[in-house]
């Protein structure tokens, strides 16, 4: 497979052979083997398609089409396609070619489906079972494009995700892979490079949205070498998987984007930091740096540019706090993954003490469209102040979870309603809890609000990595508040006191307001605390802490004062104000109740109603399992 590829011409020659190859293919089968889809049995799936099509003398290899002969039948792995709910996903591609409409995909695919997905192959047939039905509607969809939660997406990171096999460099080659390279190393300076992305609007996809042109003209403008670009891929949000899902789909467009980096501040190597609970993504980041170390995409003289630049995959071990860039470096030096003080910022004090580009996996994977379209291409797609798409993670009491990709100024509406089918419980929606542990929890009212940075700023949340929850009116929003400040707590790194003991002392009065023994002082002097962590802490992650705990203070106060007043959850989910009851007309007195009670809190006599004792009660839940008259009931 290795081809040395020395100049332009040459990897133009291989693309074209490539696609060639590609071409013989009637019918191309794309099964998913991102992690969801993987987690559900889709190599399973691949091994039963393969299985099926020997069966009845097809060839599924690139290696029989790159010798020039026609085989009606190309079987490959893709990356993820985002439609996580319905996994696992085939895609069935008509004539290679991938043009919208030519496509179908086949969803919950079973391996005892292959046999019918080869027939109809064979038969130019589809198989009506296995097409996306709208259950609101009734309506089937054949192609993937045509299918709700694809419709309102537009893909530009996840361009090629479901599309490529991201193991196979020249299924990424025939793709247009590495074209942006070869254009900026032979075409540009690294100043119009710069420029570029500066005009095109550009803002970190990591969290903080920081315009990327700006952190790269300060680190090319910095003294001292060599410098260094790293791509931050440690995605440690709850519910979160942009990052890992763009490594595992098509972990060579990241590596694009790092050489144009690298090329653009006059950087010579860099470093992927990979969370180590991410193998998939892992494994194929490293085979990515292989074979394009191998056709000479990486290393000495690329394309005869003269330039040089190499990669090293570095494996994180799971610390959120390494996220933070300062962390992230002292991680990749060997040291406890720990926030420093800004200023030096990184980029002119950043790994080895020398100028450093950082940019999440998402940002790098955007930039190879940008030199190929252009900026203001990518700027119109998005708002004035935001340009281009962002993918968000959709997760939660939601029809559709998956990932999508939508223009910036989107609104939460449509992601969550068009995208996401709406809620899937048949309940109302409550609230969105967006951009991570550190974002924002928006309510009903702020569905029409635009996603971009600096309008989710102005409301208490955050763009963040990307992570959108969905919760329906059956979830207590004190409680989330509490879900997030309980990992937060945990995962901060202690070096500063204001997160180190403020979080902590933030989770004590959320468990005492949960547990029914909070009073109004309390609940001041949460909202104090949270402020003064938020204004004090040393890191990105103390001063985003307090977000879940300010955002539902200022949209859902009336559910902390219910808590602490009325001692009464709405919700109906915390288990100390849940009150258990016995219903005097349904009870047969069987005593059942009484004898599975392990506290002894139900009393009464054999054939009359019983009662339980609130004092002693534990609310565990076992009388209303047991009883068999549904006799007991919880009020909050």
């Amino acid at each position: 497979m290795t081809k040395t590829i020395s100049n332009v011409n040459e990897l133009q020659k291989l693309r074209e052979q490539y696609k060639a190859a590609i071409s013989q293919a009637k019918v191309r089968v794309l099964v998913c083997t991102g992690t969801g889809c993987v987690a559900n049995g889709s190599l399973r799936v691949y091994e039963k398609l393969a299985e099926a099509a020997r069966k009845r003398g097809l060839e599924t290899s690139i290696e029989v089409l790159m010798k020039g002969e026609k085989e009606p039948l190309l079987l490959s792995k893709s990356g993820c396609h985002g439609f996580c709910q319905k996994g696992p996903l085939v895609r069935v591609e008509v004539s290679g070619t991938g043009r919208e409409g030519s496509n179908t995909l086949y969803i919950h695919v079973k391996p005892e489906d292959a046999d019918d997905i080869i027939e109809s192959i064979i038969a130019g047939t589809v198989v009506e079972r296995l097409l996306y039905r709208d259950l609101s509607t009734g309506q089937v969809y054949k192609s993937e494009e045509e299918i709700p939660f694809y419709r309102l997406q537009k893909r530009v990171t996840l361009e090629h995700c479901g599309k490529i096999d991201p193991e196979d460099i020249r299924d990424y080659i025939a793709h247009g892979g590495y074209s942006a390279v070869s254009k900026v190393l032979l075409e540009t300076t690294p100043d119009e490079v710069v420029d570029l992305v500066s005009r095109s609007g550009l803002r970190g996809r990591g969290g903080g949205g920081f315009p990327t042109g700006k952190k790269w003209s300060f680190a090319k403008a910095a003294k001292g070498s060599p410098k260094y670009v790293i791509c931050n891929g440690d995605e440690g949000d709850p519910g979160a998987f942009m990052d890992r899902s763009v490594m595992e789909g098509d972990p060579h467009r990241v590596l694009e984007g790092m050489i144009i980096a690298g090329y653009a501040i006059g950087a010579s190597h860099g470093y992927v930091y990979v969370r180590a609970e991410y193998p998939l993504a892992v494994r194929r980041m490293r085979k990515a740096v292989d074979d394009a170390r191998s056709f000479g995409l990486l290393g000495d003289n690329i394309l005869g540019s003269g330039f040089s630049f190499d990669v090293t995959i570095r494996e994180g071990a799971g610390a959120f706090v390494c996220g933070e860039e300062t962390a992230l470096i002292a991680s990749i030096e060997g040291k406890r993954g720990m926030p420093r003080p800004r200023p030096p910022f990184p980029a002119n004090c950043g790994v080895w003490g020398k100028p450093t580009v950082i940019n999440n996996v998402e940002t790098l994977a955007n930039i190879p469209s940008i030199v190929l379209n252009g900026a203001d291409w990518f700027r119109a797609l998005g708002t004035p102040a935001s340009g281009g798409c962002k993918t968000f993670a959709l997760a939660g009491q939601v029809a559709n979870t998956g990932l999508v990709e939508v223009p910036m100024g989107t609104t939460l509406r449509q992601v969550i309603f068009e995208c996401g089918g709406g809620i899937r419980t048949g309940k109302k929606f409550k609230a969105a809890q967006i951009g991570g542990p550190s974002g924002g929890c928006l309510p009903e009212s702020l569905l029409d609000l635009p996603l971009e940075y600096d309008t989710l700023t102005k409301v208490g949340a955050m763009v963040g990595s990307g992570g959108l929850v969905v919760m329906d009116e059956s979830t207590c929003m004190v409680e989330v508040a509490r879900f997030f400040m309980n990992f937060i707590q945990s995962e901060s790194c202690g070096k500063c006191v204001p997160c180190r003991e403020g979080t902590k002392q933030l989770l004590a009065i959320l468990d005492k307001i949960i547990a029914g023994k909070a009073t109004m002082e309390d609940l001041q002097l949460l909202e104090e605390l949270a402020l003064i962590v938020k204004d004090a802490s040393l890191c990105g992650l103390g001063k985003t802490a307090p977000n879940p705990v300010l955002s539902t203070l200022k949209y859902f106060r009336d559910e902390y004062i219910a808590h602490v007043v009325n001692k009464r959850c709405p919700a109906g989910v915390c288990t100390a104000l849940k009150e258990y009851y016995i219903d005097e007309t349904k009870c047969r007195g069987c005593t059942l109740c009484a004898r599975v009670c392990p506290v002894s809190a139900i009393k009464g006599e054999k054939g009359k109603p019983h009662q339980i004792d609130p004092s002693k009660c534990i609310k565990c839940g076992t009388c209303i399992q047991k009883c068999r008259f549904g006799a007991i009931s919880v009020r909050s």
